[in-house]
């Protein structure tokens, strides 16, 4: 990419205005879809939870492959075209969400909402770093991120209104006036930086050996106890995700230029805060949608109840994140995610032992996913942070993709776990098995956390990046 030429001041809230509209269409489909899930169940009744599953793990592994190579993409062809052309992706996606007659539908528009997202929000942060002076970079991008954290916790509420008002259909529909907006008006304000096409084309091949890893993996955990965990097809699952996972890291260790940049991971802060990003993904991301089932088949909550009682752990993590990045700054990395994991553990404990077959919300719930908002604030943000860290500037971008990336196949394995303890017929108990699971997800990563360096983190555009993003 060409040298920047920053947007005048008097623009520069349009392209800010412009690339958050982005940032939480992206980050709304985190939570809102979780909500219509069992609005879904029911119109989907012939289906396994398992297939379902698929509308929440498809997008996930798409959106985590496509990331890096869109960002460069975005660098080789001009950011302001792949993030028009990543919201017109993300906007026909959910089109074919919401019109589609039958599950494979819906899982293959899910699958064109994640290209479109990867494309999208790489693309507009580099639009807004654009836009700006370097002094200013890092509080514009870190109230970028806090509107990102805003979509997520007004998801669930969103999502329960909308449901209640005309079904499921109506959370997809949500991203077309919203992109509409975001076009109209990017298409004047946002600046049009020259691309630079002598860059080499990112690894398309790599690319898709990751997409079909992952998605073996998840289909062999999801579908073992329905086709039997030594059946044929579950053992071709496993192997065939091994087999391509070795084969893209392979290839990452020599093309010119890879999806996985095999040398950040020399560093150890770079792998240790990847690894424990993708094990705390697994539980956070089971959490996620395990709870919304648990209020809706246990405690038989409606979709807007349930929406309205998930809502206060996002509001806690929107408003602690944004200080996670000073208490690192303070006392380094290592206590602040090493808390931030045996708090999140607790919360999530307080729920098997607390709740009962009998609703008790302010009591046996809302204590819970207090505390449970507090750990992911004081988590995710530190990690991703911590993961950049020790690198380059250069490498700041790549680095942060490389983390959404591992939370988004973390996030992936650990619905597909979800499918395999609760089973058809959820029961409390196997409820409280699936929050013992997230637990020790927790707790494994306060453990990681151990083997980080104690550095302080940096006060510049990488805490920034991170601060909202939840």
């Amino acid at each position: 990419m060409k040298k920047p030429n920053n947007v005048d001041a008097s623009g520069q809230p349009m392209v800010f205005f412009v690339t958050s509209l982005g940032a939480f269409m992206g980050s709304l489909d985190l939570s809102i879809v979780n909500v219509a899930f069992p609005a879904l169940e029911r119109s989907f009744s012939g289906d396994s939870r398992a297939l379902l599953a698929w509308i929440i793990t498809g997008y996930s592994i798409v959106f985590g492959a496509f990331l890096v190579a869109a960002g460069r993409a975005a660098d080789r062809l001009g950011r302001k075209r792949v993030f028009s052309i990543g919201m017109i992706v993300f906007v026909v996606g959910s089109v074919a969400c919401a019109a589609s007659p039958d599950l494979a539908g819906l899982i293959a528009g899910r699958l064109v909402q994640g290209v479109g997202a990867a494309a999208m929000l790489p693309s507009s942060l580099g639009l807004l770093l654009d836009a700006y002076p370097a002094e200013r970079r890092s509080q514009v991008v870190a109230t970028w991120g806090g509107v990102g954290a805003l979509a997520v916790a007004t998801g669930p509420t969103l999502g329960a209104l909308l449901i209640s008002a005309g079904g499921w259909r109506l959370v997809f529909l949500v991203n077309v006036p919203i992109a509409a907006l975001a076009l109209a008006m990017g298409k004047g304000s946002l600046p049009d930086v020259r691309p630079d096409p002598s860059l080499d084309q990112p690894d398309y091949l790599g690319v898709v050996l990751v997409t079909v890893s992952a998605a073996s993996l998840v289909l062999a955990i999801s579908e073992g106890p329905t086709w039997g965990w030594s059946s044929f097809p579950v053992i071709l699952g496993f192997v065939v995700s091994v087999g391509l996972g070795n084969w893209f890291v392979r290839r990452s260790s020599h093309h010119a230029n890879p999806i996985l940049n095999m040398e950040l991971f020399r560093s150890r802060s770079f792998s240790v805060s990847n690894l424990a990003t993708l094990v705390y993904a697994m539980g956070f991301f089971a959490m996620l949608l395990g709870n919304i089932l648990f209020l809706t088949t246990v405690w038989h909550y409606s979709i807007l109840q349930a929406g309205l009682s998930v809502t206060p752990s996002p509001i806690v993590v929107s408003i602690v994140s944004r200080q996670a990045g000073k208490l690192a700054s303070r006392f380094g990395f290592r206590p602040v995610v090493l808390a931030g994991g045996v708090i999140f553990a607790a919360g999530l404990l307080y729920f098997p032992l607390m709740t009962s077959m009998h609703s008790n919300y302010l009591a046996d719930w809302l204590p819970g996913t207090l505390v449970v908002g507090l750990g992911i604030g004081l988590t995710f943000p530190v990690l991703g942070a911590a993961a950049v860290s020790s690198l380059a500037k250069e490498f700041y971008a790549v680095g942060g993709a490389v983390g959404q990336t591992a939370r988004q196949i973390g996030g992936a394995i650990g619905v597909a776990i979800l499918v395999v303890i609760l089973g058809v017929n959820s029961t409390l108990s196997d409820f409280r098995h699936l929050w013992f699971f997230c637990a020790t997800m927790a707790l494994v990563t306060a453990l990681l956390a151990i083997a980080l360096t104690n550095e302080t983190g940096p006060r510049g555009d990488n805490i920034a990046v991170q601060s909202g993003d939840i």
